[in-house]
């Protein structure tokens, strides 16, 4: 079922029960930030990035590696090398996902990007390492920037699709398709909008986190959080804009926030956290940050 039909769409994942089991990867993929660049094509339709400052490169790779090494705490980490010619490749998951025995490769909007989708690397990777088949997504007509589009609750096989100039119809469906899911509920973002990932997250379907104001019709994120209740809460604009809502559950009791996100929480949103299981990480990123994305968008996830 791929759907704009809320009450089709919750009355058929109500059927789902969750399996832990597959809702965590068994790995996960990082890119280092190699010649990280504010680059203005993207700049065009992601009004996270700060223009008008600087990024120190050094700085952003020992953010990164300090990412690494938190994460790697809980589940295996691989990080390619960055190369300066794709300066918004340290934000990987929405060029490069997976699903079991499968590479999914994204359709991007902006050519900076799509030359990072062209890596012959991380696809090679996947081929000879794991035996993974290639669906390779960025030369059908849809575009569909991954799991920056698409928040999936791998417990339930479902997923939620955000419409905007990084995602269309023809690539929710494309996505739909690739990822093999059961359901998917496609929705217009808020105009201001790029990317769901800042504006929704389902912790390894146990807890989700929405912001309503990105969402064309904010009724439609409190449906999302009433579904998950009472494992759920909304975040206001401030927390928004901190990336409070770009965070990833990558083990069945560790959930990872940056810094900047996680100050952003008021003390019942921690809580919450800790009621559903999971012990909150907090990873500073501040230069990364300034790039438009933040941890969420740094994890690619190998399923």
């Amino acid at each position: 079922m791929i759907t704009r039909d809320p009450e089709a769409f919750f009355a058929f994942a109500a059927t789902r029960p969750p399996e832990p089991a597959r809702a965590l990867p068994k790995a996960v993929f990082l890119v280092a930030p190699e010649g990280l660049r504010l680059a203005e094509e993207s700049a065009q339709d992601n009004r996270y990035m700060a223009m008008g400052q600087g990024i120190d490169a050094g700085q952003a790779l020992a953010e990164h590696r300090a990412l690494a090494r938190a994460l790697s705490a809980h589940v295996p980490v691989f990080t390619f090398p960055g190369d300066p010619a794709t300066p918004d490749a340290v934000f990987p998951n929405n060029v490069f996902a997976t699903a079991p025995g499968r590479l999914v490769v994204g359709h991007m909007r902006h050519a900076v990007r799509r030359r990072e989708a062209g890596r012959a690397d991380i696809r090679a990777f996947f081929a000879r390492a794991a035996g993974y088949a290639c669906l390779d997504l960025s030369r059908q007509p849809g575009i569909c920037e991954l799991t920056g589009s698409l928040v999936i609750d791998r417990a339930r096989n479902v997923g939620y699709c955000g419409l905007s100039e990084r995602c269309d119809e023809a690539g929710a469906a494309a996505m739909h398709a690739a990822f093999g899911l059961d359901a998917t509920l496609v929705f217009d973002l808020a105009a201001s909008e790029y990317h769901t990932n800042v504006l929704l997250q389902v912790y390894a379907g146990r807890l989700a986190v929405a912001c309503p104001d990105g969402f064309a019709d904010p009724a439609l994120a409190r449906a999302i959080l009433r579904f998950y209740a009472p494992h759920a809460f909304a975040l206001g604009a401030e927390a928004r804009l901190a990336y409070a809502g770009n965070g990833i559950a990558v083990s069945a009791d560790a959930a990872f926030l940056s810094a900047r996100a996680e100050a952003a929480l008021r003390p019942a949103e921690r809580e919450a956290f800790a009621r559903a299981g999971f012990t909150l990480h907090a990873v500073p990123l501040p230069e990364i940050e300034k790039a438009g994305g933040s941890l969420r968008c740094c994890v690619g996830e190998w399923f």
